[in-house]
């Protein structure tokens, strides 16, 4: 299993957690990537947070939809719904980040079915978040729970394949690169 680390600061917040020990726990279960999401905070705020978490790990660092702060770290990852507000066209928006997320950097997007993975297939991407694998207390609005179905989707996909929501380490999957785990670092 290969460990995508999500650091929601909501989460944290929730929990009283300080960001330094979500990032010790992250390192100690070895996670390639941090991925710093704040879906609330000014970009000040985030771009402090990504200062910090740089000092003090060295892997893959990606910042959720906070595109202009590329520089401090070293890849963005966007959802559907910030595709478009970009452009209403997927294809377009993601043309238009690859532009300020240069070849470099990593860019990421979300996915949530057969139809989004095929589209992200035509795009320059390094890989897809897919998911939600199973239901989650973490995210709000969740729609899709692809379950056991998860994984072959994931065989569709060209990209490295991250599965997002309601992951677990213990889960088994056969065409998932990346296991996307939050709040289930603490179990």
């Amino acid at each position: 299993m290969r460990l995508y680390a999500l650091c929601d600061q909501n989460l944290l917040d929730s929990r009283s957690i300080l960001l330094e020990d979500y990032i010790r726990i992250a390192k100690e279960q070895n996670a390639e990537i941090i991925q710093y999401r704040n879906k609330n905070a000014d970009i000040l705020f985030i771009k402090q947070q990504l200062i910090k978490i740089r000092k003090i790990y060295d892997g893959f660092l990606i910042v959720n939809d906070a595109y202009e702060l590329i520089d401090f770290c070293d890849g963005v990852h966007v959802g559907q719904e910030d595709l478009r507000l970009i452009d209403k066209d997927t294809l377009k928006a993601v043309k238009i980040l690859r532009e300020v997320v240069k070849k470099d950097k990593i860019l990421g997007i979300s996915t949530h079915n057969k139809e989004e993975v095929l589209q992200a297939n035509e795009m320059d991407l390094n890989y897809i978040g897919l998911g939600a694998y199973r239901n989650t207390n973490t995210k709000d609005n969740v729609t899709t729970i692809l379950g056991d179905t998860l994984d072959e989707i994931a065989s569709l996909s060209k990209h490295y394949v991250a599965a997002i929501g309601g992951v677990k380490k213990s889960d088994k999957f056969s065409h998932v690169t990346y296991h996307v785990i939050g709040s289930g670092l603490f179990s």
